[in-house]
Parts: structure tokens; sequence; C-alpha cells
């Protein structure tokens, strides 16, 4: 069981929102520092989806080329790539699962879920 001797604050780059999720995670949970940095990866993919979907809405999700044919816009791929990435780091860290794997790390305070 590993013990805190500093509490983190969520990097100041996040949106307020995925900062705020962040925090409840490493609130809720007994992170060791590669699960604080793999929490930031999620958050940051987070972020990075969501802000490929903001240029969607903006801009539509195709475009047409110089030979008049649609095409998919970049960001298309980047909210796709973003949000399998958040799945993954999010899995890794064994959050999204009621009945948690051995490898979860501990939620604080020894309360079972």
């Amino acid at each position: 069981m590993s013990h805190r001797t500093t509490r983190l604050r969520p990097p100041s780059y996040l949106r307020a929102e995925t900062r705020r999720w962040w925090s409840s995670i490493y609130n809720a949970f007994e992170l060791e520092s590669h699960h604080v940095k793999l929490l930031t990866a999620a958050a940051q993919a987070l972020d990075r989806a969501e802000q490929a979907r903001e240029a969607i809405r903006k801009r539509g999700m195709t475009y047409q080329d110089r030979f008049g044919q649609p095409r998919a816009r970049p960001e298309v791929a980047i909210e796709r790539d973003s949000r399998l990435a958040f799945a993954r780091l999010v899995r890794e860290l064994g959050l999204d699962s009621e009945n948690p794997p051995d490898t979860r790390p501990p939620r604080l305070g020894g309360a079972a879920s």
C-alpha cells in the first residue's frame, strides 16, 4: 500500500471538465506514479477527442478535394484515435470495471467497490 505525501493537481492545460474528472479519479484511487501518468495521458486523449469533435461540428466531417471528391477531414481520425486511446488507458487503469481485476489500484481508505 502506498501513502501519498503530496497531493497532485491536474495539469492546468486540461479543460476544466477534464481537470474535474482527473481529480475525481486521483482522489478516489490510490495511484502509483505510473498510474498518474496513465491517468494524465487518458485526460489528454479525452481533451484531444473533444477538440476534434468541436472542429468537426464547425467544419463538417468531410471536404471536397481538388478533384471534387469527398474526403474525411483529418479531425475524424484524430477523434477516433483519441477516443480509442482514452478507452484503452481507462481499461489499463481498471477504472471501467465494477468488479476490478487484481491489478486495479486500490481505493483510498480501503473502501470496497
